[in-house]
């Protein structure tokens, strides 16, 4: 299925003491290009999430953006140096003895020294974690991906709507094509006989003319050439893999032949038809921006 590169996904999920949350934006990008913010405590997952995220793109660039929280009974511990303390106290003591002041010293008063006691995170195991965030990775890119295929399948089928109308147009031009040779010779003769008199005509001089005309103007090669490549797109397409630079490229080399065209016709009503395909073909172009 043709997917388009714009999308947006979003999940949240509660699990083994830990909740996380994702949200994914893509964005065109000529390659698969990844920005992701995530708490430095987590940076060593960083490849492990851009290798689940490859699963689910080829091109574009997805912003990811993760939470993680631990949920449930504090995972932080409380580390007392009860030697300092005693430490604190007994010279707290001492000094309040040779001062003269009161001695009443209240554990409180100890936990605000400093380094009497410290916090501490418990040990975490990354691999709970990873699982918890695969499972929200894998929710939020499904649903970016639903979104990139159902844009996708717009811009497959006006793509499809034009490539077809381009179609039209160069049958225009086959069709056209031997008349342009004619219509030059009954030109060439009409304006000889304005300036020498009909015996004077050299009948064979003419057709040598028409015939060297028609060789430089002829463009069946381009016309089947371009009849090919609009095949090939409708193919491509149908083909529901990922299209975008292939596509691209196709479309270059239809552009080519279509301006060698408008170079050999000389030739008003083909002109018109040229560009009406350019005009086309544009269009098409832009669209494959958006397509991975």
């Amino acid at each position: 299925m043709v997917k388009s590169m714009t999308g947006f996904g979003r999940s949240q999920v509660i699990d083994s003491g830990y909740q996380v949350s994702c949200e994914i934006k893509s964005v065109n990008h000529r390659f698969l290009d990844f920005y992701i913010r995530l708490s430095r405590r987590y940076n060593i997952l960083e490849e492990r999430i851009k290798e689940e995220a490859k699963k689910y793109a080829q091109r574009g660039r997805l912003e990811i953006s993760i939470n993680i929280e631990k949920v449930g009974e504090s995972a932080r511990n409380i580390k007392l140096d009860k030697e300092l303390a005693m430490a604190y106290y007994n010279y707290l003591k001492e000094l309040a003895e040779k001062l003269n002041i009161s001695q009443e010293i209240k554990v409180v008063d100890l936990f605000r020294l400093p380094e009497v006691f410290s916090l501490q995170d418990e040990k975490e195991d990354l691999e709970v974690v990873w699982n918890v965030l695969q499972q929200s990775i894998e929710t939020a890119m499904n649903s970016m991906v639903e979104m990139r295929c159902k844009e996708g399948q717009n811009l497959a089928a006006d793509i499809l709507k034009r490539n077809a109308f381009i179609l039209s147009l160069v049958e225009k031009l086959e069709a056209r094509n031997p008349d342009v040779a004619l219509e030059y010779s009954d030109k060439l003769r009409k304006r000889i006989s304005e300036l020498i008199p009909h015996e004077a005509f050299d009948e064979h001089r003419i057709i040598q003319e028409a015939a060297i005309f028609a060789d430089k103007a002829n463009i069946t090669e381009e016309i089947v050439r371009l009849k090919s490549h609009v095949g090939h797109l409708s193919d491509l397409v149908a083909s529901g893999e990922t299209i975008g630079r292939k596509c691209d490229f196709l479309v270059q080399e239809m552009f080519r032949e279509i301006n060698t065209i408008a170079s050999k016709a000389n030739d008003l009503a083909m002109s018109q038809v040229v560009v009406e395909a350019k005009a086309e073909l544009e269009k098409i172009r832009e669209q494959l921006q958006n397509i991975e």
